[in-house]
């Protein structure tokens, strides 16, 4: 399933500054029973957006709309517990297209990667530069730019490089996931194949 291309992305920012963020915090388990990848957005981060009655949380940043934008900003170690890909499901389904963190767990990582969604990998300084542009306003814009591995505050012009693996970079850029890179390539792979033949 192809996914949407990412090159530059400027958005504004959503700011979740909690450190430690598990994968049952971002989809509890009990929704965890679909297998199509449409519908996890609903109950992103369900416990800490709503009560047990179904209202929303006051005091929780998705329900506060001042706070609008493709990219999610998070504390250190985001996304580390259980492997389970729907976490990144529910963050792509919601409509985030990047995730920002000073570290992220591996295993969250790729399977942001593998559906369209760019984790940024920032210093713990740059981090903070980030969350205090977004709390002093809203409106603060990044500018993401993935051909040059670079995540910039607009307000300030202040620029950090990421890392990223060249596979998964080609991938993002294109809207491919994996299988799409092997449908992509179908002409040299048969090329190789008649050739290997002999």
């Amino acid at each position: 399933m192809a996914y949407d291309k990412f090159t530059v992305l400027k958005s504004t920012a959503v700011p979740l500054p909690i450190e430690n963020v598990d994968t049952d915090q971002i989809i509890p388990a009990r929704f965890l029973k679909a297998t199509k990848r449409e519908g996890f957005g609903d109950n992103l981060f369900r416990d800490w957006r709503y009560n047990n009655d179904d209202t929303p949380k006051k005091d929780f940043v998705l329900n506060n709309s001042i706070y609008t934008g493709k990219i999610l900003v998070g504390g250190r170690n985001f996304g580390c517990g259980s492997s389970r890909e729907h976490a990144a499901w529910a963050i792509y389904d919601y409509g985030f297209r990047c995730v920002v963190s000073s570290f992220f767990a591996d295993i969250f990582k790729n399977n942001s990667m593998n559906i369209g969604i760019l984790p940024v990998q920032v210093s713990d300084q740059f981090l903070d530069k980030i969350f205090k542009a977004i709390e002093a306003n809203p409106a603060a814009e990044l500018e993401v730019n993935l051909p040059t591995q670079t995540i910039t505050l607009l307000s300030t012009g202040e620029s950090e490089s990421f890392q990223i693996n060249g596979y998964k970079k080609h991938n993002l850029t294109n809207g491919f996931d994996d299988i799409d890179y092997l449908q992509d390539m179908k002409t040299e792979i048969k090329a190789f194949a008649e050739k290997s033949r002999y």
